[in-house]
């Protein structure tokens, strides 16, 4: 039934806003000329303003077979192997966003290296794409979709540090950060409503105590 109605809203959307198609020849141009580099086949279809996916896979496996496109995973394709692998990640399961370790080491609050990206979403899982390890947390849906403390940079999700901190202890009792000096104490207890967790509350506020109490 879902799939029914997301057939019948892409014929509508295109039949509506998209009725010029690009000619013969520019299909790929248009993807290379996109700010995404990574794309689904629905992705595709609203630029190319088709509604036939049988006609939008075998244009894609034509392109991949010239080597013009790239495969990146089961319906996700990139325009070369420079994609955001990112972006790659939050495509993969939607919603989600890029958070945890991989936010706390580039922001400076854990100092230990993981290859792999963080990136919470609403199952847990470890996959591998294209040679990249890529570690998927669960969260609350509540959580989830809630967009305090998350900033979008390159059509890409990205939790604030304080948000991975606080995601970081919400799935994790116990936690040793290295660094919490460059934290923001007042955006903390302002994303900290989000979770509506009285455990959390309490760990919170013993991180912080221990924090002030070492300055």
């Amino acid at each position: 039934m879902l799939l029914l109605l997301l057939k019948w809203y892409l014929k509508y959307y295109i039949s509506t806003y998209m009725d010029n198609r690009p000619s013969k020849g520019n299909f790929l141009e248009i993807l290379l000329r996109s700010s995404k580099t990574v794309f689904s086949v629905q992705d595709v279809a609203l630029l190319w303003g088709e509604s036939e996916s049988t006609t939008i896979t075998n244009r894609l496996k034509k392109y991949i077979r010239a080597g013009k496109l790239l495969r990146v995973r089961h319906g996700l394709y990139a325009k070369d192997e420079n994609y955001d692998r990112y972006e790659l990640a939050t495509r993969i399961y939607t919603p989600s966003y890029i958070g945890f370790e991989t936010v706390l080491t580039r922001e400076g609050v854990s100092f230990q290296y993981y290859g792999n990206i963080f990136v919470a979403s609403y199952l847990n899982r470890e996959i591998e794409a294209n040679g990249q390890k890529i570690t998927y947390v669960r969260m609350k849906r509540s959580v989830l979709s809630d967009t305090t403390g998350i900033n979008h940079v390159n059509g890409v999700a990205w939790a604030t540090k304080e948000r991975a901190f606080l995601d970081r202890l919400y799935v994790t009792k116990e936690y040793h950060f290295d660094n919490l000096n460059v934290l923001d104490w007042d955006k903390v207890f302002e994303i900290l409503t989000v979770y509506e967790n009285k455990r959390l509350e309490k760990q919170v506020k013993k991180y912080h105590r221990n924090f002030v109490n070492t300055q």
